[in-house]
């Protein structure tokens, strides 16, 4: 076979001439993006690269699932579960593809992040106002967290509005009050500021979603579809103190905290408490 064989030859159709036509890469603003990688080693390491970029398009994934589930619960405070059911649904995809990235990221081995580490200064993921935000909307709030943006007036706001807004939880056991559940009014009137706590009222609730999910399917897929988000979401924070124990071990963290046992704390909090107590009492 000739080496002119092996080719795929351009249609005459295929658009050739950008002079007056939008290219690929100017609707994605590819200049602004592939040149937004500056690595601060000196001499430069080859690695730095794989962090950053890493980085960076764990933030782009971030700002897709802050999109969805500020309009999964936009859609709950209106009563469509179905298009917030669609939100979390493209949500739990993205958190896949964010945790499988930690293998990418776990390929660096502790001596190649030590030779540029230090050129972080005190940067780190702990000040990515995204993640913060994603968590505010899931309902682990805390408002002390907003001090760390103080210098960036724009996250400092969009996380102050988040704070003062329901989240998604909210949302929903709103939305099963509506429908007739029997939801603690403590928890319709709550200070939502605060993060969510296990509340036993509740799951005499859930439970009677889940013993008579023939009468309440909505309800009930939309159950199952948040312990899915959360579970994904405990895997990522999981595959989060893994891959940082595998490269800097029990390192302090350049944001000041103390590293891997600050990220194994994290795994402690919940998003949905009664969505995982009530299956203690289902069946008893």
């Amino acid at each position: 076979m000739s080496g002119e064989a092996n080719t795929r030859p351009v249609e005459g159709g295929v658009v050739r001439d950008f002079t007056r036509e939008m290219s690929y890469g100017a609707y994605l603003h590819l200049d602004e993006l592939l040149a937004a990688q500056h690595p601060l080693s000196v001499p430069e390491h080859h690695d730095e690269l794989l962090f950053i970029v890493q980085r960076q398009t764990s933030e782009l994934w971030l700002k897709l699932v802050l999109h969805e589930l500020r309009s999964a619960t936009t859609a709950l405070a209106g009563d469509d579960l179905k298009v917030a059911l669609k939100n979390i649904a493209r949500v739990k995809h993205v958190q896949r593809t964010l945790t499988e990235q930690w293998s990418v990221l776990a390929t660096l081995t502790p001596t190649e992040y030590a030779q540029f580490r230090g050129f972080l200064a005190s940067s780190s993921g702990f000040q990515s106002h995204q993640y913060r935000a994603v968590e505010f909307v899931l309902g682990n709030k805390n408002a002390a967290v907003l001090d760390v943006f103080a210098h960036d007036a724009a996250a400092h706001a969009e996380l102050d509005g988040l704070l003062h807004a329901p989240s998604l939880y909210d949302e929903f056991l709103r939305l099963l009050a509506r429908r007739g559940h029997a939801v603690p009014e403590e928890v319709l009137t709550r200070d939502v500021t605060r993060a969510h706590v296990h509340t036993p009222a509740l799951v005499p609730v859930l439970r009677r979603v889940y013993e008579r999910a023939e009468d309440f399917w909505e309800e009930y897929e939309a159950c199952e579809e948040l312990v899915d988000l959360e579970d994904n979401f405990q895997l990522w924070r999981f595959r989060h103190l893994k891959t940082v124990e595998r490269t800097i071990g029990f390192k302090r963290g350049t944001g000041g905290s103390s590293g891997v046992a600050f990220l194994a704390r994290a795994l402690e909090l919940t998003f949905f408490p009664e969505l995982y107590a009530v299956r203690t009492v289902i069946g008893t």
